[in-house]
């Protein structure tokens, strides 16, 4: 039996300024700085000159746009690898989801209606939608040269005048101004492979509450979460490390990936503690989307040492659904894996008290 999401009391951040450490000693900068103050210093760091790099390399693109930015250029494949994702050619190429989602538009859209795709990638669901029906479709993309590559494809196939691309996050739309009215149908497919980590659940709150109509069609609807017991040194060493060549380097840990993160299950050596649970339902029509957590025994049914919970999402289509479990070979969704701190023998016949945490963003689990 699934566990449906809970609502949970928010915390307020208290935003201090960072001022970092200097030659005099004088400021508010510990003396000395701490690792774990050094450590954030030199990540702003690392930011700071990712951007100065960034607008040196836009700055002499602008000095002589026909030179840089012609189809094919030096300039135009770097923006390309920086910005978009390699796996949006993977999920392009993915038949059984494209087909799953197709299915779903098919099956859910009302003859003539408004149609809302959040996350426009190159346009292809809202497209879809127009051939289901859909009298206009309004699609947001937050990356503005997946937006205009949108465009250019959505017009290619004579749709522009059906379909409304606006480069921005759903979050900042506004109805009124960006759109007109709101949306009779919401479809969104901004999942990776713990369903939550591209901000799904703070984006169809916003929705809900601002941009679809009271009675409106949510695709998908429901979103579950399953999980195993896992053993695997092999997956746990993805996103730890202690020793190397005999040096301690258990530090590079305070960099490591929080949350989950994702595994290929079946390319790496493993073995299942236990079978596979429904670990929490989402409500994506009417439920409450915040932060949360839960707490559920999981029987393990073989002796070892679980270093791992691994997770996969099914998606409620309507008409169909969704998965990249172990079994979903061919999916581009990999499975999540979310490690223990450290890792918990079990044995046969034990019920492990797991405690499952989820932010806007990211998967945990201790035991409880």
């Amino acid at each position: 039996m699934f566990l449906q999401e809970s609502e949970t009391s928010t915390t307020t951040r208290v935003r201090r300024p960072l001022t970092a450490p200097d030659d005099t000693g004088s400021g508010s900068a510990p003396n000395p700085p701490d690792s774990a103050y050094r450590l954030a210093v030199a990540s702003l760091q690392t930011l700071a000159q990712e951007i100065k790099d960034l607008a040196e390399r836009a700055q002499a693109t602008l000095r002589d746009p026909a030179a840089h930015l012609g189809a094919g250029s030096g300039a135009m494949s770097d923006i390309a690898l920086a910005s978009v994702p390699r796996w949006h050619f993977a999920m392009l190429n993915d038949t059984e989801r494209n087909s799953a989602l197709v299915s779903a538009l098919e099956s859910s859209v009302p003859p003539g209606s408004h149609v809302l795709d959040i996350g426009s990638g190159t346009g292809l669901l809202a497209m879809a939608a127009v051939r289901a029906g859909a009298g206009r479709v309004t699609t947001c993309e937050l990356n503005p040269l997946l937006a205009e590559v949108a465009r250019q494809i959505i017009d290619a196939h004579g749709m522009s005048d059906t379909i409304t691309v606006i480069g921005k996050p759903s979050t900042e739309l506004v109805v009124g101004k960006d759109i007109d009215a709101r949306a009779d149908v919401l479809v969104s497919e901004i999942v990776d492979c713990g369903l939550i980590g591209e901000g799904l659940l703070p984006s169809i709150r916003h929705a809900r509450e601002h941009l679809l109509a009271p009675d409106g069609i949510m695709l998908p609807a429901t979103a579950r979460l399953y999980g195993q017991l896992v053993q695997s040194e092999s997956m746990a060493r993805l996103n730890r490390v202690d020793m190397a060549s005999g040096f301690d380097v258990s530090l590079m840990n305070s960099l490591a990936t929080p949350g989950h993160f994702p595994v290929r299950l079946n390319t790496w050596p493993h073995q299942m503690l236990s079978g596979a649970v429904p670990l929490v339902a989402f409500d994506l029509e009417k439920g409450i989307l915040g932060p949360g957590a839960r707490t559920l025994p999981v029987a393990a049914e073989t002796d070892g040492l679980a270093h791992a919970l691994v997770v996969w999402f099914e998606l409620d289509l309507g008409a169909t659904t969704l998965c990249n479990g172990p079994d979903s070979k061919d999916s581009h969704w990999m499975q999540a894996l979310v490690p223990f701190e450290l890792p918990v023998p079990v044995t046969a016949g034990e019920k492990v008290p797991l405690r499952l945490s989820w932010s806007d963003y990211r998967l945990s689990v201790t035991v409880a």
